[in-house]
This record gives C-alpha cells, structure tokens and sequence, in this order.
C-alpha cells in the first residue's frame, strides 16, 4: 500500500436513537461525564463489548477468524494462484484487498471471504466475490 493511502483506523455509523435517549446523552454531555455524543457512544459499545469479551472470544476461536487488520496485495494473490491454492478469508476486523488487485485474480484466488467488520475493495472486486461472501 502506498502513502497516499492511509489505513482508516474507524467507520462512521449511523444510528437512530429515541428523543428521550438522547436528550440523556446531551445532559450527560452537558454536565461533562462525556466530551460529546460520539464520546458517549463509544464508552457505551466498549463497555457492552467487555461485558460478553468471553464470549465474542470464544466465537472468535471457533470460527478461526483472524482478528485485526489484514491486508492482500496483487503480490500475495498472484502467489496464492502460483502455488495452486485457494483462499478461505475469515477477518475479525478490516479487511483490505488491494485496489491493484483485478476481479479475475480475486475470483481466481479467493473462495470464499467472511468479514465480521469492514471490507475495503473495490466495487468491481466486491462484485467479483458477492457470490462467496458470508
């Protein structure tokens, strides 16, 4: 990957919250329990993720995901294809594939693609692989 590329380290969400929930948050905000809305949000997932840790673990164990970010490159397909191999993604995380990476080298390497989290592709290789992803 080259500079101008930057690795995002989040993605934006979108939710819908009820009026009176969310006039919570701003009070909390307010009286500085938060710095923002977003600040409040964030505490809240990662208390929620905490709270069943043991068991997002363990899914992640029986489903041999890997977790973080992992990143294919042109290079690493075309010697997946060289070696006669085949590729099973299961990504906890990102996952990235490469935009110098074809359609064709992607169908031709990648069997099936499980990402719980964030792909990053382009749409003409997110076409190529709809049919295997998960």
């Amino acid at each position: 990957m080259d500079d101008k590329m930057k690795t995002p380290d989040s993605e934006k969400l979108t939710i819908n919250l009820g009026f009176v929930d969310l006039g919570r948050i701003d009070l909390l905000v307010r009286d500085g329990f938060y710095s923002n809305r977003s600040d409040f949000i964030r505490t809240a997932v990662r208390n929620q993720l905490a709270t069943h840790a043991d068991i997002a673990a363990q899914a992640t164990t029986r489903l041999s995901l890997e977790l973080g970010l992992r990143t294919f490159t042109r290079r690493d397909l075309e010697a997946v294809k060289a070696a006669g191999e085949r590729l099973e993604i299961r990504v906890l995380g990102l996952a990235i594939i490469d935009p110098d990476v074809t359609p064709e080298l992607a169908k031709e390497t990648i069997v099936s693609l499980t990402v719980l989290g964030s792909l990053h592709a382009t749409p003409e290789i997110k076409a190529a692989l709809a049919d295997r992803l998960a």
